[in-house]
C-alpha cells in the first residue's frame, strides 16, 4: 500500500469518531467544556482500548470466551463476556479517572460529552486495528463501521454518561448505580450478539439482521432521550448562568 493511501485509511478511521464528538461538542449549548478536556477525554478512550485489549486477551488465554463461536449461546457468551464486559469496563474505568476531580464537571450533560469523547476514542482506535487488519477490503469495512459500529460506541457513551451524571449530580440512589455499567454493556452486548449470532450461519441470519436494524433504531431514539433529558435539566439548574 502506497504511503498516501496509508492516511487516507487512517482518515476514514477517525473522521467518524471526530464527528461525532463535535457533534456532542456542539449539544452542549450552555457551558461548553474546552477543547483540550475534549482532547483529553479523546485519548482516555484510546488507552481504554488498549486496557480492553489486556483484558480479552486474558480471558482468551484463560479460555473463558470461544476464539470461533459455533452456536447460537458461544455467540452470545462471547458477545458479552469477551467484547461487552471487559470493553464497557475499561471505558468506565477512564472516565472515573477523568471526572473524579475535574472542575469543568458542572453540568449533567457534561457526564455524556465526556463520555462519548472517551467512547469515540475508543471507536478511533478500533477502526485503526480494523481497517489495517483489513487493508484489502478497507473501504467497504470503513462505510460499515461508520454507519453502525461508531454510533454504536456512541449511544453505549451516552448510556455511561447519562447514568454517571445521575449519581454525580443525585438524580439515582446509589442503590441504582450499578445502571451506570449494566445498561451500556446490555446495549453493547446485544448489538455484538446480533452479529455475532449471524456468524454462526444459522438460518435465522436474515431475521437476525432485521432485529439488529431494530435495534439500532431504538438505540438511537434511547439516546437521543438521554441527551435532550440532561439538557432540559441543565437548563432549569439554577446556577448555569451564575
Amino acid at each position: 500500500m502506497q504511503i498516501d493511501n496509508i492516511y487516507t485509511v487512517i482518515l476514514a478511521a477517525i473522521l467518524p469518531p471526530f464527528l461525532l464528538v463535535l457533534y456532542i461538542w456542539w449539544k452542549d449549548r450552555y457551558q461548553r467544556e474546552p477543547f483540550l478536556e475534549l482532547a483529553k477525554a479523546f485519548f482516555y478512550g484510546v488507552i481504554s482500548a488498549g486496557i480492553a485489549i489486556v483484558f480479552e486477551t486474558a480471558l482468551s488465554y484463560m479460555s473463558l470466551v470461544p476464539s470461533e463461536p459455533t452456536t447460537l449461546l458461544q455467540a452470545t457468551w462471547k458477545a458479552f463476556v469477551g467484547a461487552a464486559i471487559p470493553e464497557e469496563l475499561a471505558k468506565l474505568l477512564m472516565l472515573w479517572l477523568l471526572l473524579r476531580r475535574s472542575k469543568y464537571f458542572d453540568e449533567r450533560f457534561d457526564g455524556i460529552v465526556y463520555a462519548a469523547c472517551i467512547g469515540m476514542g475508543f471507536a478511533a482506535t478500533e477502526n485503526i486495528i480494523y481497517l489495517f487488519s483489513n487493508l484489502e477490503q478497507w473501504q467497504s469495512v470503513a462505510v460499515g463501521r461508520a454507519m453502525f459500529a461508531v454510533p454504536g460506541h456512541f449511544f453505549f457513551a451516552v448510556a455511561m454518561g447519562y447514568f454517571y451524571s445521575m449519581i454525580y449530580f443525585g438524580d439515582m440512589s446509589w442503590r441504582k448505580s450499578a445502571r451506570i455499567f449494566w445498561v451500556p454493556v446490555l446495549l453493547h452486548g446485544t448489538y455484538d450478539a446480533l452479529l455475532m449470532m449471524r456468524e454462526v450461519g444459522t438460518m435465522w441470519s436474515g431475521i437476525l439482521l432485521i432485529c439488529f436494524y431494530i435495534f439500532c433504531f431504538k438505540m438511537l431514539k434511547y439516546g437521543r432521550k438521554r441527551i435532550a433529558e440532561h439538557l432540559e435539566k441543565d437548563k432549569n439548574a439554577p446556577t448555569i448562568f451564575s
